[in-house]
């Protein structure tokens, strides 16, 4: 009888939690200005920059504006998992909370679950803000794929909230997090081609960047978004970094 009551209890301890955490997670409004406002803000500024908004032959016919949508919504998965997601896991184990939800019905990875899926809901609020500025300041088309477009939109955010996890298992404090995640994030920005979109780099350093999970993940978002399906190359890449984190992540994860 105890069993099944702890059962019972436990999807409504859960999804107290999940509220908890979305009630403190609004309180940051440093954590929300930088995963939801700085990715449309900097598509802004760029497209402010009267060069970026005229066609280019060498893009094909594109504008520099049209490339860095995707980047932007690279931008927003890319703060969300290293910038901030481990900062709360690892602040949540470092002060005790994962050992103390341990003795009660709710197990920790309730609490892990309730992160992901907060941060996970606030990328897709960033994605449809920066797909807006972009549509309706710059004249910059939706996705053409809308399904290809999601399904490596999908892959990307469990990427980067894997390898968020996986900064938090390897992060004993919070200043620990914060400075493997700092070392991860400028690689990971330049590879999703915030510095120069990744079409536009010299074939090698394109080949490479593209093994890169934020790499492939900007080609898939960057076809998908011309109209065609994304190519199956860097939908796995994608997909298999983010199988890799997870697993990685999970071994190594601690909840004191």
């Amino acid at each position: 009888m105890a069993d099944t009551t702890t059962t019972t209890a436990a999807p409504g301890a859960s999804a107290a939690v999940l509220k908890t955490e979305a009630r403190l997670f609004l309180r940051e409004p440093g954590a929300l200005f930088w995963i939801v406002a700085f990715p449309s803000l900097l598509l802004t500024v760029l497209g402010l920059v009267p060069p970026f908004r005229e066609p280019s032959e060498d893009l094909g016919g594109l504008r520099v504006i049209d490339l860095y949508v995707p980047v932007a919504v690279l931008l927003s998965t890319i703060v969300a998992g290293v910038q901030t997601l481990p900062n709360v896991l690892t602040g949540h184990r470092e002060r005790g909370i994962l050992r103390r939800l341990s003795t009660t019905p709710v197990r920790p990875r309730a609490l892990l679950t309730a992160q992901i899926a907060l941060h996970g809901a606030t990328v897709l609020v960033s994605v449809a803000l920066a797909l807006a500025v972009g549509r309706l300041a710059f004249g910059v088309a939706l996705p053409e794929q809308p399904v290809g477009y999601l399904l490596a939109l999908a892959l990307t955010a469990f990427a980067g909230l894997a390898l968020g996890a996986t900064v938090s298992a390897f992060s004993r404090t919070v200043k620990t997090a914060q400075t493997i995640g700092t070392i991860v994030f400028f690689p990971a920005m330049f590879t999703a081609g915030v510095w120069a979109p990744v079409r536009t780099m010299p074939d090698l350093l394109r080949h490479i960047v593209e093994l890169s999970p934020f790499g492939a993940a900007s080609q898939a978002l960057d076809r998908a978004a011309a109209g065609e399906w994304p190519a199956w190359t860097h939908l796995g890449v994608t997909g298999l970094w983010a199988l890799l984190l997870t697993c990685v992540a999970i071994r190594w994860f601690r909840w004191e």
